[in-house]
């Protein structure tokens, strides 16, 4: 709860700061190499919506490239990362999913191995606030991907969550309990090509 607490006051809107460290903030460089250095996470998480609605699960991910948020109701959607692609699954409906590709998702700050938080153009702003550093991107060639922030702990540097501020306002905050890093998983987590078997949506050989 406190780490909760710290989160939603650090996730404010976003705006355009000069790459300096306010007192207090995490330096960039430790973040990056913090980010750089994930193989693989496991974290529950809480999701709160702009309409006020709350959401759970557990976010899992392997870099390069994978991810997964798993809900824990059992209507709400499945989002799998994979081979260049995040494939949305409505948890309500039989419908195939609804496939973006990954760099116009805000997965993409994360799962990309060749990015660098300490000299992508992409970072506009760092800041501590609430006893959170957040760092803050946008990519003006994809202004559909929104304003994303994402928000580390200090004391170890650990990923608290982030927030999504799309082009009309529409915000989303995502929180995580401390995640566990270095863990197994097996790679069929991943494939949305299994996924979509198991849901029955293509034909099994």
């Amino acid at each position: 709860m406190i780490v909760r607490r710290a989160l939603l006051a650090g996730l404010a809107s976003a705006c355009a700061i000069p790459r300096r460290l306010t007192a207090g903030a995490v330096p960039l460089e430790v973040i990056a190499s913090y980010v750089a250095a994930i193989t693989t996470l496991r974290a529950p998480f809480v999701q709160v919506n702009g309409d006020g609605s709350v959401a759970t699960g557990t976010l899992l991910i392997q870099r390069p490239a994978r991810a997964r948020l798993d809900y824990d109701d059992a209507g709400s959607p499945l989002i799998i990362a994979s081979g260049g692609q995040v494939a949305i699954f409505d948890g309500a409906s039989k419908e195939p999913p609804t496939v973006y590709p990954t760099s116009r998702t805000p997965l993409a700050l994360l799962l990309d191995r060749r990015a660098d938080l300490a000299t992508s153009p992409l970072v506009v702003g760092v800041r501590e606030e609430g006893g959170a550093t957040l760092v803050v991107l946008r990519d003006p060639e994809t202004p559909e991907m929104g304003t994303v922030e994402l928000a580390f702990a200090e004391g170890p540097v650990r990923l608290l969550g982030w927030s999504v501020t799309g082009e009309a306002g529409e915000r989303v905050d995502v929180m995580l309990d401390p995640p566990e890093t270095g863990i197994e998983i097996p790679p069929s987590t991943f494939s949305i090509d299994a996924e979509m078997r198991a849901r029955g949506l293509v034909k099994i050989d």
